[in-house]
């Protein structure tokens, strides 16, 4: 399956080139990346907040629409910088920020950036399994308007460690985001492989990107495991153009995966 999109994704390019060069308008396209930054440090250097990196990243791969996991906004670790406002900045993107837990003097979880005017944002905390120690967790989620007038609903979370916690918040996110209509996109660090039940109780309502031979995406040096994944739910009518895990990318601990689907 990883060949097939790459594959598909090098044939449709060809047809946008062959269809601009006869005067036909080429078919629209979403593009989605997500990105879990560790606070915009490099592991391979201790302490220091590269930010510009993560930013470069972004850039080249030119997305409409980023979730993005572990930023510090105003923390002593990270400089009492406003990582979300800064990576927008840089990027050139609308922003929404949605704090895990108050960490440093400051803040800290996911944020969305958005080549779209963002309509409307929410913030939804995820629940923990009672009496086992757990870090709070957030799902974001943005409404957006395509040019084509499409409302696309975009989420990002960054699920627990432990698999009794993330049973719960998959069930919760499935409440949230099963019965919105249109197209519903979901994104993030998921500390899951495919093969967890958690990952099953998703796909009751979505559909991974990739589901065979995908790339790993953690760790950034010699990854071995696949834990950051986009999804569509499931009846949106969007559909995959190709699947991309960034290979030598080490502004971060993990690597960035990137989607194409195509609008209809």
């Amino acid at each position: 399956m990883k060949q097939y999109f790459q594959f598909s994704g090098t044939l449709f390019m060809i047809c946008i080139s062959a269809m601009t060069a006869i005067g036909q308008a080429a078919p629209k396209t979403l593009k989605v990346m997500t990105y879990n930054i560790h606070h915009g440090n490099p592991p391979a250097k201790p302490g220091v907040i590269d930010l510009q990196g993560i930013a470069e990243v972004i850039n080249n791969q030119t997305p409409d629409l980023v979730a993005l996991q572990e930023l510090d906004v105003l923390t002593k670790r990270g400089e009492q910088v406003d990582q979300v406002k800064k990576l927008a900045s840089l990027t050139g993107m609308h922003s929404y920020f949605s704090k895990g837990i108050d960490f440093d003097g400051g803040e800290y979880g996911v944020a969305i950036l958005s080549r779209f005017k963002i309509n409307h944002a929410e913030r939804f905390p995820l629940p923990a399994q009672e009496g086992l120690a757990a870090e709070a967790r957030s799902l974001a989620v943005i409404n957006v308007t395509l040019a084509n007038g499409q409302s696309v609903d975009f989420a990002c979370t960054h699920l627990d460690l432990k698999n009794e916690h993330r049973m719960l918040q998959v069930a919760a996110i499935n409440k949230v985001l099963g019965a919105r209509k249109g197209t519903v996109i979901l994104a993030g660090d998921f500390n899951l492989t495919a093969d967890n039940p958690a990952m099953a109780v998703l796909e009751q309502h979505f559909t991974r990107s990739c589901t065979e031979n995908c790339a790993p995406t953690i760790p950034e040096v010699n990854p071995t495991k696949e834990i950051d994944f986009i999804f569509l739910k499931k009846q949106s009518p969007l559909k995959v153009l190709s699947h991309q895990v960034l290979e030598n990318i080490y502004a971060s601990d993990h690597l960035p995966v990137v989607v194409s689907y195509l609008i209809p």
